[in-house]
């Protein structure tokens, strides 16, 4: 064989070679996630199986996440990153690791509230499942018409009443962000004030934990997310259940503003090297058929338009039909910082 034709080849060859590596790079996408659920494992299985594309996860907590893209910059492998509150998307945003993508689809399934701002470029961040900041109470202390409200949180009526989590964990960051959207700075740090004022004990614990110490006498009112609570009604520890069942559950505002709603949701990395893989694992993320797995995962409530998902555990505790708040949680981002200087203001540890 002379040497042109081997030249001609080779070349032959190594076209194929890249032609069928660049295939297999279509069928890749990369996600970093928080989310650690099993039932997330179908939803995931069901896309491949859909689009051939093969998913590479990464999981950690949100924490975890943001240290490794920004560690990692240009040279990240990650296409999609998936965080589970809208204030640590946005702080993400903020930091330049997000890059806005257009999608028709995405804008006619997911309510302009549950995303980032729209520019002209497209939008960063999409929220894809909710969950209900709620107040629990101990009945045999509080009357349901004295939390029937957040802002009822800061009445004297609850004085040594109240507990929560630190105040700058990002739900009650994402919370009290949207009450200060809609009352404003005087009034927003007012009503913290105020809830300092009728606290039972300092801020400790998780969400989890101020259920409990409703259900054990320590303190006669807290805020949840809903899915703890809901952990608690479809636990298989009698104990568990025996806690929920001391408590009643109230989905605040429902006659003003309507609940206050977190997210978890996704974005587009800012270094995607599977850019149409991921856009195309995000719109998945709004179809109905996503939406049941990703927010049954944790009991949480569907983020797409029109869709309900099927959970005993959110029935029973009044989840079925209640008025959310519609404050975009794209305000979270402007008001994070000017809420953590209120709470040092006023002393919310």
């Amino acid at each position: 064989m002379n040497v042109s034709r081997r030249l001609t080849l080779g070349l032959v060859a190594a076209a194929a070679l890249c032609a069928t590596t660049a295939q297999a790079q279509d069928k890749v996408l990369n996600l970093y996630s928080a989310r650690h659920y099993q039932s997330d494992e179908g939803m995931y299985e069901a896309f491949t199986r859909t689009t051939g594309i093969k998913i590479n996860r990464v999981d950690a907590d949100d924490a975890g996440i943001l240290a490794r893209l920004r560690a990692e910059g240009a040279a990240s492998p990650a296409d999609v990153v998936m965080l589970v509150d809208a204030a640590r998307l946005a702080v993400a945003d903020s930091q330049g690791l997000f890059q806005p993508i257009k999608s028709a689809k995405l804008d006619a399934a997911i309510p302009a509230n549950l995303r980032a701002a729209a520019t002209p470029d497209g939008v960063t961040w999409t929220g894809f499942s909710t969950r209900a900041r709620v107040i629990v109470y101990d009945p045999t202390r509080v009357k349901a018409a004295d939390v029937a409200t957040y802002e009822q949180l800061a009445d004297p009526k609850l004085k040594g009443l109240v507990c929560t989590r630190s105040g700058s964990h990002p739900y009650n960051l994402s919370l009290f962000a949207t009450v200060v959207e809609r009352l404003g700075e005087q009034k927003g740090e007012a009503w913290l004030k105020g809830v300092v004022d009728n606290m039972a004990r300092a801020p400790k614990g998780g969400d989890t934990d101020q259920i409990k110490a409703v259900a054990s006498g320590e303190c006669g009112v807290a805020l949840t997310n809903s899915y703890y609570f809901a952990r608690l009604l479809k636990s298989n520890k009698p104990e568990d259940r025996a806690v929920t069942e001391k408590v009643r559950v109230v989905f605040p505002n429902q006659s003003t503003s309507g609940t206050h709603v977190n997210i978890a949701g996704a974005a587009v990395a800012k270094h995607a090297k599977n850019r149409d893989n991921a856009i195309q694992f995000m719109e998945f993320l709004a179809s109905p058929f996503a939406q049941d797995y990703f927010a049954n995962g944790n009991n949480e409530f569907a983020a797409a338009k029109g869709v309900k998902v099927d959970n005993a555990a959110l029935k029973a505790m009044g989840g079925d039909d209640f008025k959310p708040e519609t404050v975009p949680l794209a305000s979270v981002a402007k008001n994070l910082t000017k809420v953590q200087q209120m709470l040092d203001r006023v002393g919310f540890k």
